[in-house]
């Protein structure tokens, strides 16, 4: 299994408002291209000034279609979040392999 982790710092003062941008449209429109099995939004606990930051978490069955979401679908989505939050919200993006469960 594959995770696609994307960390972003987001500004206080758009912070309710992309939360609620993140439940209600991008994780929705991200679920809806079928290559992803659940999706999370974790906050990372930490004493921060000028903001909070957010772990999303998307899981996948494989690399292949990790590859495939990215290819057809990862830069549109992306360009939604730059257009509506720009600076406001700072993302960068990791890919985690799942090596044991409990």
């Amino acid at each position: 299994m594959i995770i696609y982790n994307v960390t972003v710092s987001v500004d206080f003062e758009v912070h309710e408002m992309w939360l609620a941008w993140m439940r209600h449209t991008h994780l929705p429109e991200v679920m809806a291209t079928g290559y992803f099995l659940d999706a999370r939004i974790c906050r990372v606990l930490a004493d921060e000034d000028s903001g909070a930051t957010y772990a999303v978490q998307y899981s996948c069955t494989d690399m292949a279609a990790y590859e495939e979401y990215r290819d057809n679908h990862a830069e549109r989505l992306k360009a939604e979040s730059e257009k509506y939050y720009g600076g406001k919200a700072l993302a960068f993006r990791t890919l985690l392999e799942v090596v044991h469960t409990a």
